[in-house]
């Protein structure tokens, strides 16, 4: 079995060297099992050191010159070799448990792609409220997190990946045909519970709440619309790191 850890990275240079030897130290859980793993960055157009970090790392590169979060995690999945995909944000660290948890899944052989609930590395209770509403979303409504994904490999090609008429979202939009997929196949989406995803706090520190309030009643007022437009999705573009 080989595993291909993907991850889209624009302007990380702060954040990234946590990340990567997170993903190392957790890749140990599939190595345990004999199975093989490649490390995939893909540069989105960065204007700082992250390709250079994730060389030094022994990641392989890969540029996708278009700012776009759907673009970058598909140009990295293009470069893959993997039988199953595991997409990890920049400014996110899995633990060894979930990648062993992840692994177990793969292993029963009924999984076709799934997600992981997320915790956020602060105490502000307003954002531990919405990360809470968001989980449980997750888990009803099999929505993996954009944050941590993984999918078989031809099941992703299938569902044609993710959709670059979106800035943002994409990972709900996408789960949409792979809980499709699953269905005619007889398979399962999973998101998993036990060992969160810790992911940075960052938008809640960067971003006022009236910013955050704006953005969400644009894209509801709109119904989505808006997240087909890169400046209306600016907290994961306008560069504030």
């Amino acid at each position: 079995m080989n595993i291909s850890v993907v991850v889209p990275a624009f302007n990380e240079e702060r954040l990234l060297p946590t990340t990567l030897a997170a993903i190392r130290a957790a890749s140990g859980a599939f190595g345990a099992r004999g199975w093989d793993t490649e490390l995939i960055v893909c540069d989105n157009n960065s204007t700082d050191r992250t390709a250079e970090i994730a060389r030094a790392e022994g990641a392989s590169v890969v540029f996708e010159p278009h700012n776009q979060i759907a673009r970058a995690r598909n140009a990295g999945a293009a470069n893959a070799r993997g039988d199953w995909l595991v997409f990890v944000d920049a400014d996110s660290r899995p633990s060894r448990e979930l990648f062993d948890e992840v692994a177990l899944e793969i292993a029963g052989g009924r999984c076709l792609a799934g997600g992981s609930t997320v915790a956020l590395a602060t105490d502000r209770a307003l954002a531990r409220v919405f990360v809470a509403f968001w989980n449980a979303l997750s888990r009803v409504c099999s929505w993996g997190a954009g944050s941590f994904i993984f999918c078989e490999a031809s099941a992703f090609r299938e569902s044609g990946g993710f959709s670059e008429a979106l800035y943002a979202g994409e990972e709900i939009e996408l789960f949409g045909r792979l809980k499709r997929i699953a269905r005619r196949k007889g398979r399962a989406i999973t998101i998993l519970h036990r060992h969160p995803l810790v992911t940075s706090d960052r938008k809640i520190r960067l971003y006022t709440a009236r910013e955050q309030l704006a953005f969400v009643l644009r894209a509801s007022l709109s119904a989505g619309r808006s997240l087909r437009d890169r400046s209306a999705c600016f907290p994961w573009y306008d560069g504030r790191r």
